[in-house]
């Protein structure tokens, strides 16, 4: 749970809401109070969660989105660097997932802004369907190398589906030392794209 601390400054508010929520690892809001007229004296208060409560807000919040979709959902979570990181299990997977990972994208952004609202960040969040992440980047690295083997060889540049910047940025980073091509990024979002082209 959630726990209020005041403090005359910010550092001690912090490091109360640390020991009463016996963790290092918070996320925490701060209010300045400022009290009295003619001698003014400001105090911190601090509202803060630890970073295992607010993965299990984030984990709550996405269980309640699936099942009013009308499925059910089991949650494996891990925190690397400052990302949160949820993977999650489903009786319909694709349908979590969506055409090209939309339904999987959209999630990960109401997650984001539903925490944006409460505690006023916007964590680093993702979100993964069964290793769903995983087969896509291997799927976009064979279609990089096969579209660059034909363009090198025809001379006839590749123009890729739409793709998100993280997609994108999988394409060029496979082929940026494949010799005979290179990639450029066109368009505007969300009909941005990559074309492979001959050297």
């Amino acid at each position: 749970m959630p726990v209020v601390t005041e403090a005359k400054t910010l550092i001690e508010a912090i490091e109360n809401a640390k020991n009463e929520l016996k963790t290092e690892k918070i996320i925490y809001t701060k209010k300045e109070k400022t009290s009295g007229k003619l001698f003014k004296s400001t105090m911190y208060e601090v509202t803060a969660i630890s970073e295992i409560e607010l993965m299990d807000e984030m984990k709550k919040y996405l269980k309640e989105i699936i099942e009013n979709m009308g499925l059910t959902v089991q949650f494996e979570s891990s925190k690397r660097e400052d990302t949160y990181e949820i993977t999650m299990y489903s009786d319909n997977n694709s349908i979590l997932i969506g055409k090209n990972g939309q339904t999987l994208k959209a999630l990960e952004t109401m997650v984001r802004a539903k925490m944006n609202i409460e505690w006023n960040i916007s964590p680093k969040i993702v979100l993964d369907v069964e290793n769903y992440k995983e087969k896509r980047i291997e799927h976009l690295e064979r279609l990089a190398i096969r579209l660059a083997k034909e363009v090198r060889a025809t001379k006839v540049d590749a123009v890729l589906d739409n793709m998100n910047s993280y997609e994108r940025r999988i394409i060029h980073n496979k082929l940026s030392n494949f010799k005979g091509v290179s990639t450029v990024s066109e368009g505007e979002e969300p009909n941005r794209h990559v074309i492979i082209k001959a050297e």
